[in-house]
């Protein structure tokens, strides 16, 4: 009989990470270093994950926002968006120039109408742009167990980059 979480695993569903931690890193750049160090020291990756430990979620303020900002983002993307649809439009019909045409400035014009009627409901109360990521206070690398002295042997070696 299988275990639920091998189930879960065929499934596609979020699993718990299993193995041992054979390596610690302070980024993700390192970790990935060393999974592809022991890659090219050919070592069964296939074994190891790479896990974010205490995730937290930064958000990094990029600029203050404001009508011209709200307005000129709001036509470059409502452009984007009438090529795109003038493009798909224009493959069904002999007027290509005109379904552009059509759709980049029904596109910029919805896409103002959008943009300006969200900015101004905010009422002040957030003027500026920022770009959100996730990222994790450590990054462990964990192998299957009958592989993982090997690994964590490999990963001792690695000049510079040592597990911590």
């Amino acid at each position: 009989m299988s275990s639920p979480l091998s189930k879960a695993a065929r499934l596609g569903l979020p699993t718990p990470p299993t193995g041992w931690p054979i390596g610690s890193y302070t980024t993700y750049a390192e970790a990935q270093r060393a999974v592809d160090y022991l890659s090219d020291n050919q070592f069964p990756v296939r074994d190891v994950t790479i896990v974010g430990v205490d995730l937290m979620q930064v958000e990094r303020v990029v600029g203050r926002l404001n009508w011209p900002r709200v307005i000129g983002g709001a036509v470059v993307s409502g452009a984007w968006i009438g090529i795109f649809i003038g493009l798909l439009i224009g493959l069904f019909t002999e007027q290509l120039w005109g379904a552009l045409l059509t759709g980049v400035t029904f596109g910029i014009m919805f896409w103002v109408v959008m943009q300006s009627v969200q900015y101004a409901a905010s009422r002040g109360q957030r003027d500026f742009q920022s770009t959100m990521q996730l990222v994790a206070g450590r990054y462990d690398v964990l192998c299957d167990p009958r592989t993982a002295e090997k690994g964590r042997d490999l990963l001792a070696s690695l000049s510079g980059g040592a597990a911590h």
